[in-house]
């Protein structure tokens, strides 16, 4: 059973029951095919679907921005719709059937009980429709579950509202994005609970920080993103997409890259796809560099695939001649925006009072073993008392002088007091991390009994 909000036609219907509603999807907006092939991609039908695009790569370096395989590239490229694509999220709920024969219930949004702003994608079904922009913290789906989920139901006629407890479901995603709702589908899961799914469409262009990769494992970051009229262009007037460091070559040995660069300009300029198989092949699927270096020679071309370029900053030529041309580009789904990860401070774990782990649950970014070894040896001190306590989970205790056990602190008579002693007379006051107290009680618990030392400051 399958149906969609805002009654499409049947062929859509069954359109969408034949396809996948997969968890995350990355298309790319401006798919080409590669200029150079192989044998291998024709067999595989990649050239006629590809999932790449086809960049004019200059080799060489450029403002230091492209040091460790970053790479430079051009803004009206990326205006132009080069590196452009668009995630593609599942979200879903379930209103969930219950022994007691109850189930969830989604309402009509109540507007009173929330911020409307929250509330303003949702329809009167308490569904979110498609085509809203959805922001983090916005509901998408209104439901309620009941409050009692076993034993018999004493009314016959059915819960009352304050039988049941709001679980509204909200989107969670980062500040900085705008995604738009894609599509909202209705279908039953195999418990022949109805199943609720929405998906979540978001385009993105290439940023800083965004990973790209040619078809030889050479990948690289976006190390900046220069204006065009500060690229350098060649004297045909061609500005290339993306500059690419020539330290990247060799110790990779990445020969297959440079044939690759040559094939392809050789087939622009000739018209045909090369193949850039290795070694020549008898069958004739393979150009040989000979035969391509011909062709670019037969063009007006230099034989090795080198231009003669000016500096956009200054409009000079340049000292050297670089190594430039077509380069099948493919952009990798790690991207910085699913990445970027920062918190001051935030939420905790309940028991050891630290702050949480991980970037979905806004966690700390961990001071390690390792890092912590590396301050002691600069001797950093106050800087591992700040990280490891201050800035984590500083507590204060009191300890007796005398038997150096942990006591506590009696407000009403405004002291602290030993609870072995039975008195207050040698108590003084310390911080320290909230872990370790932990860690002394725990071993108290265990019959170990840690007694803390104190010199007088």
């Amino acid at each position: 059973m399958l149906s969609l909000k805002y009654g499409q036609t049947d062929e859509v219907a069954a359109l969408f029951s034949l396809c996948r509603m997969d968890t995350l999807i990355y298309l790319l907006v401006y798919p080409q095919r590669p200029l150079l092939t192989t044998r291998t991609i024709e067999l595989v039908g990649y050239d006629k679907l590809g999932a790449g695009q086809n960049a004019t790569v200059a080799v060489m370096s450029y403002s230091g921005y492209d040091i460790e395989d970053a790479i430079v590239m051009n803004k009206s490229s990326l205006d132009r719709g080069f590196g452009r694509c668009i995630v593609m999220k599942k979200m879903s709920a379930i209103v969930q059937k219950y022994e007691n024969g109850t189930s969830d219930r989604i309402i009509r949004p109540q507007r009173e009980r929330y911020d409307p702003e929250r509330l303003q994608i949702l329809d009167d079904d308490g569904l979110a429709s498609p085509g809203e922009i959805i922001r983090p913290d916005y509901i998408y789906i209104n439901k309620q579950s009941p409050v009692v989920t076993r034993g018999p139901i004493t009314s016959p006629m059915g819960l009352p509202d304050s039988a049941y407890k709001p679980s509204i479901q909200t989107y969670k995603g980062p500040e900085g994005e705008t995604p738009v709702l894609d599509r909202v589908s209705l279908c039953s899961d195999k418990n022949n609970n109805l199943c609720i799914k929405f998906m979540v469409r978001h385009t993105r262009r290439p940023e800083v920080g965004d990973k790209f990769s040619s078809r030889h494992g050479q990948k690289g970051v976006c190390g900046t993103i220069v204006q065009q009229e500060d690229f350098p262009f060649s004297e045909r007037g061609i500005c290339p997409d993306l500059i690419m460091n020539p330290h990247g070559f060799p110790s990779r040995m990445t020969v297959g890259k440079m044939i690759e660069l040559l094939g392809s300009k050789a087939g622009v300029s000739c018209g045909r796809f090369h193949y850039g198989s290795a070694f020549g092949e008898p069958s004739g699927h393979a150009d040989k560099v000979e035969a391509i270096s011909e062709t670019l020679v037969k063009h007006g071309f230099s034989y090795n695939g080198k231009d003669f370029i000016y500096s956009g900053i200054t409009g000079m030529p340049l000292q050297a001649y670089i190594f430039m041309g077509p380069i099948y580009y493919q952009k990798l789904k790690h991207m910085v925006l699913d990445k970027m990860h920062a918190r001051g401070s935030g939420p905790r774990v309940m028991i050891t009072r630290q702050p949480t782990e991980g970037r979905s649950r806004n966690g700390g970014l961990r001071v390690g073993e390792m890092e912590r070894d590396c301050l002691i040896a600069y001797g950093a001190s106050m800087l591992i008392y700040e990280r490891l306590m201050i800035s984590s989970d500083p507590f204060e205790v009191q300890v007796c002088r005398k038997c150096g056990l942990l006591g506590y602190y009696n407000y009403k008579l405004k002291t602290g007091i030993c609870s072995t002693c039975k008195n207050g007379d040698n108590i003084s006051t310390m911080k320290l991390p909230y872990a370790c107290k932990l860690l002394i009680q725990e071993l108290q618990s265990m019959n170990i009994v840690p007694r803390l030392k104190l010199t007088e400051a």
